[in-house]
């Protein structure tokens, strides 16, 4: 038996989000502008408690401070999608780690000798949680911002609220 998909729309400082999610975790997060499915999709369920949490979490992040509202969450990648997801989230908020960094990173985590960027951004740019799992920190070896799912303007912005250095802001 199939489980219920829900979905709610979401205001953000950063326009429209879409959330999705089972019974047991929010299994998706993404720009509705942005969003992989289409509006009708699932089942609204605004009351939800999941997405209760995730609205709290967003209002703490958007207000500049460390959310601290634990979310439940189900990804359903591949091994390598996995590890690279895991990792995302080892990224300290305020902080930014490189695609060669992180490629590094995988290898280890994987145990095989090398990793490439390019293979690793393709992980994070099937990252179906968005700013949950902070794809948004991971930039080009020179600070630039380089690719992401919601458009480099919102990258910028979500790298300026965290206050991170080093980065290369459009």
């Amino acid at each position: 038996m199939a489980q219920i998909v829900y979905t709610v729309n979401l205001d953000t400082p950063l326009g429209a989000m879409r959330a999705f999610a089972v019974d047991d975790g929010l299994t998706g997060l993404w720009f509705a502008d942005r969003c992989p499915f289409p509006a009708e999709y699932g089942t609204p369920a605004s009351i939800q408690p999941l997405f209760s949490n995730i609205c709290e979490w967003l209002n703490a992040y958007f207000a500049g401070q460390l959310p601290s509202v634990p979310i439940l969450f189900k990804t359903n990648g591949t091994r390598f999608q996995e590890t690279v997801w895991a990792l995302l989230q080892e990224i300290p908020y305020g902080k930014t780690i490189s695609y060669g960094e992180l490629a590094q990173k995988t290898a280890a985590r994987m145990n095989i000798p090398r990793m490439a960027a390019q293979a690793v951004g393709g992980a994070v740019g099937r990252n179906p949680l968005s700013i949950i799992i902070p794809c948004h920190r991971v930039v080009g070896k020179d600070g630039s911002l380089t690719g992401y799912g919601g458009g480099l303007e919102r990258k910028s912005f979500l790298l300026q609220l965290e206050k991170c250095e080093g980065v290369a802001f459009i």
